[in-house]
């Protein structure tokens, strides 16, 4: 059919302003700052990764990745703002163990679902725990550290109650028979003056909290939860060659994006992200704190998604065994 002048004239007119609604409509993401929620205190490892993260992932996606920190609960409170927060990739998650697969086994009421809220982007990094104690308590082993235990107070730091720390303590307790006593922070870092201070006898983190003070000697890393021996601190034995049978444990860090985040932009983050982890500089980055590099398989989606339910089950076996439940 014929079009006519005046059909013609008007649908001329009216292009500019599709296209413009068009462009608005379907802008390509990122067209502005993404935000990476930490969920605990500036300073620990979780806050260490995501701006290590960040800085990698920025460029490959053309636009700045603010790091926040939004502490509290055991990493609870970050994880529960960004489940409920709009699926567009804008805000994100640094999600961890404690958020993801220790809270769900020791706090009653967490205001989201690790398994269905979040739609993993990749793993980005091992963190190994350790036993860090300050010179004035006389323990050189571990076996020295239970013994003591059971005759006068040890109080031993972590980033909080639920967080993978926490339950590595628990952990410990029930595996050796030892009475430390936990003391709850608000982060790796927030803990970390009060062990140089003496304040508390030590702490149980990542072992990249306190390794800069441990090789100064500020305080003394007694044993690192890990199958091997740090290239950073080979001094310092594990836990297994010290008698705590097949003791390992590692806090992981992770990016998340909220559940019905559209697959292509979290395709775009995990390249982004995968980019990123492969380069060495980065890779050197995380070595120079004693953290243990990824594999390649978990650094994806599906990997790290994978990751995450087997890890919630060991989570749920291990809260079990050492008489943890959820308050």
């Amino acid at each position: 059919m014929p079009i006519s002048r005046r059909t013609l004239v008007t649908s001329l007119a009216a292009s500019p302003l599709i296209s413009l609604f068009s462009r608005a409509a379907f802008a390509a993401y990122p067209d502005h700052p993404i935000r990476l929620i930490v969920p605990f205190a500036a300073g620990g490892n979780a806050d260490l990764v995501a701006r290590i993260v960040a800085e990698g992932m920025s460029p490959s996606l053309g636009q700045t990745i603010v790091v926040e920190s939004r502490a509290g609960a055991g990493g609870s409170l970050g994880a529960a703002m960004v489940a409920t927060s709009p699926p567009d990739g804008y805000t994100l998650l640094t999600g961890s163990n404690g958020p993801l697969t220790v809270n769900p086994f020791v706090q009653a009421k967490l205001g989201y679902d690790p398994l269905n809220d979040f739609v993993p982007v990749g793993l980005a990094n091992f963190a190994p725990h350790a036993i860090v104690l300050h010179d004035s308590v006389p323990a050189k082993t571990a076996a020295e550290l239970v013994a003591l235990s059971k005759k006068q107070q040890v109080t031993i730091g972590t980033s909080g109650v639920g967080s993978a720390s926490h339950l590595t303590l628990a952990r410990f307790n029930a595996a050796t028979g030892a009475s430390l006593v936990h003391v709850p922070y608000r982060g790796g870092g927030a803990l970390v003056p009060d062990v140089l201070a003496g304040t508390i006898s030590g702490a149980m983190t990542e072992m990249s909290t306190l390794l800069q003070h441990h090789n100064k000697g500020k305080v003394r890393i007694l044993a690192v939860a890990w199958n091997n021996r740090s290239k950073l601190a080979p001094d310092v034995p594990t836990m297994i060659e010290q008698g705590v049978k097949d003791f390992t444990a590692a806090s992981y860090v992770g990016v998340l994006a909220p559940a019905k985040t559209p697959p292509a932009t979290v395709a775009l983050l995990e390249k982004a992200l995968i980019k990123t982890l492969v380069e060495k500089s980065t890779q050197d980055k995380f070595l120079q704190t004693g953290a243990e590099l990824v594999p390649p398989e978990l650094q994806t989606s599906k990997g790290f998604g994978e990751y995450i339910k087997k890890d919630y089950e060991n989570s749920k076996e291990a809260a079990k065994a050492a008489g943890l439940t959820p308050q």
